[in-house]
């Protein structure tokens, strides 16, 4: 039986390229190689799972160090905004306010998404953050939505699939449509809930490239449904999941192709990369 130590040393030399339902997987020795950076349209990172608050957890320090490393991200090959996808907070509402001043040390614009641990009312947490638990916005060419996917008490549930079906009406016609969400829809992880009607809508969506999903901590891969690319990017803080703590980069390249890579802040090459065709 391979260690999990052997898979990641293995998964960091692998690249993946995904096209409309195949998958063409190979290993090379070389490892994983950046394209130019003049070759990049658009470049964003995703974190998520901080539970900041969470007793008996490092929780300070763990955004301390995501917020640098984001911000060397931003100095060095360059980030256009970051992602927060989900458990900003650990249960106590109070908590909102100090974990949002952790992450207004970011020296990029951020969004953020709603969690299961978030448990705090939708109006108070738009007071805070600026935006309802549902929202879009525009980046260029992109087009971006943030599904909601808790109550209130923190009861996962699938997100307003009303919303959801004009938001994605609304940006048919983005070069590029991503959807930010903290639970996944599909049952295939030990945290996730069957949502089929969103998930039929994602499949007839045209220019759909990727889901990112937070909340399963121990998932830092991409799973495919339908020909759509559902991508999971660990955690940065809490009390259980990889045995790192890191985060997603995706960048838009100019020739249509989107390449998305987790990086393990410990080691050079990423655990993984794949590039969903244009």
């Amino acid at each position: 039986m391979i260690s999990r130590r052997n898979f990641l040393e293995l998964s960091l030399k692998s690249i993946v390229l995904i096209g409309a339902g195949s998958t063409l997987q190979s290993f090379a020795p070389g490892g994983f190689v950046l394209p130019p950076r003049k070759k990049v349209k658009l470049r964003f990172a995703l974190a998520s799972d901080g539970h900041y608050g969470q007793p008996k957890t490092a929780f300070d320090e763990n955004h301390s160090s995501m917020v640098q490393l984001l911000n060397a991200e931003a100095s060095g090959r360059g980030l256009d905004f970051s992602v927060i996808n989900g458990d900003v907070f650990h249960d106590d509402p109070k908590l909102i306010h100090p974990a949002k001043a952790a992450w207004d040390k970011l020296s990029m614009k951020y969004y953020v998404s709603h969690g299961n641990h978030d448990k705090i009312p939708e109006p108070e947490w738009e007071k805070v953050f600026g935006t309802a638990w549902h929202y879009d916005f525009r980046q260029g060419s992109n087009a971006f939505i943030v599904l909601n996917t808790a109550d209130v008490t923190g009861k996962y549930i699938c997100p307003d699939l009303e919303w959801t079906r004009t938001a994605l009406a609304k940006h048919k016609d983005a070069k590029n449509l991503f959807v930010i969400m903290h639970i996944t829809p599909v049952k295939w992880t030990e945290h996730g809930i069957d949502c089929p009607e969103l998930i039929e809508m994602f499949s007839a969506q045209k220019n759909l490239k990727a889901v990112f999903h937070g909340h399963d901590h121990a998932e830092d891969g991409m799973k495919e449904k339908n020909g759509k690319h559902f991508f999971f990017d660990g955690h940065l803080g809490g009390s259980w999941g990889t045995p790192y703590f890191g985060y997603r980069i995706v960048e838009v390249l100019n020739n249509g192709e989107v390449l998305c890579y987790q990086v393990n802040p410990k080691v050079k090459e990423p655990v993984n990369s794949h590039t969903v065709a244009q």
